[in-house]
């Protein structure tokens, strides 16, 4: 049985927050190995682990990558969420299908945001009949590196809900990346700790292990649409008392394709660290509608323009 499924028809846990609009899932892996997948992980006495790969435009990178997560000597699946990549990036993943049986491949209508994209993909895990001890999450192109997945994995086995593979922690680093787009991520955390108060060095790395339990407790409270959904899932574990550690990595600049993250998304991060200090909602669509509010918090507007102008100049994203 392959094809095309309704989601919140198939599926024991909706994929679908409240209020969503229905969209098929792709699951060459059937509903049944679904099944299957969650009784095989815990047949070894070992963690098991869902590999979770959000994706658009990886078609260049995500054969070699699956292959190089399937040879880790871990217990795991992969879940692939792709927003209908016009490169024929789920074309690739379906063909890996029927040399893997541990893939899942959701694909969705279009591009809707890296946040919709992990927290369905959450849920879509949560969906498993035997759902996996951990979740990584991370790049499908190669700025992260698959062979520190063992490493926040075993990090996350000593009592850690969710491991950041971090690059600003000793020993982190970034290669590849020039001096104006340094400077724009670290503003960016400097902003996000001060502002929602976490005391982490990486508030804003993409590369992570989260514990089940801590995915189930926190996913109806999970809304952003883009890139905040970085910040949202480690306010989330502040608030709730979950244990966060950083362990260090290099992140390398990617290798292939082309950086997709969009003027808008980059505002989206900084209006809701903003919202998430002061609870004032912030109407992204007007690249002016943050003036007003802004205004009320000193200093605060100079510095998101500046940032924004910085954005502008270099366009590095």
């Amino acid at each position: 049985m392959t094809g095309e499924k309704r989601v919140n028809e198939t599926l024991p846990y909706n994929v679908l927050e409240e209020g969503d609009v229905p969209f098929p899932v792709t699951a060459d892996v059937n509903m049944i190995n679904m099944e299957k997948l969650g009784t095989q992980l815990k047949i070894m006495n070992e963690p098991t682990v869902a590999v979770m790969l959000p994706t658009y435009r990886e078609a260049q990178n995500i054969e070699k990558l699956i292959r190089e997560i399937q040879d880790l000597n871990l217990n795991l699946s992969l879940v692939i969420i792709d927003d209908s990549s016009p490169d024929g990036t789920a074309e690739v993943v379906r063909r890996l299908q029927k040399e893997y049986d541990n893939i899942i491949l959701f694909v969705r209508p279009a591009k809707l945001g890296l946040g919709t994209a992990i927290t369905a993909g959450f849920r879509l895990i949560l969906a498993l009949g035997n759902p996996p001890d951990y979740i990584i999450v991370m790049d499908s192109d190669y700025s992260h590196n698959p062979q520190d997945i063992p490493r926040l994995v075993n990090t996350a086995k000593h009592g850690n809900d969710l491991v950041i593979g971090s690059r600003y922690c000793g020993g982190g680093k970034t290669v590849g990346w020039p001096v104006a787009r340094q400077l724009i991520s670290h503003v960016a955390n400097l902003i996000a700790k001060m502002m929602v108060g976490m005391r982490i060095q990486d508030c804003t790395s993409g590369f992570r292990c989260y514990s089940i339990d801590y995915v189930r407790n926190v996913v109806s409270n999970l809304h952003s649409q883009t890139y905040e959904i970085q910040i949202e899932t480690v306010k989330q574990a502040w608030i709730r008392k979950f244990s966060v550690k950083e362990v260090p990595i290099v992140f390398s600049n990617r290798k292939q394709g082309k950086s997709k993250l969009t003027k808008g998304e980059f505002k989206g991060f900084l209006y809701y660290v903003i919202k998430s200090k002061f609870g004032v909602a912030i109407a992204t669509e007007n690249e002016n509608a943050a003036t007003d509010v802004f205004s009320n918090v000193p200093d605060m507007n100079e510095e998101i323009q500046r940032l924004m102008d910085l954005y502008r100049r270099v366009r590095l994203f």
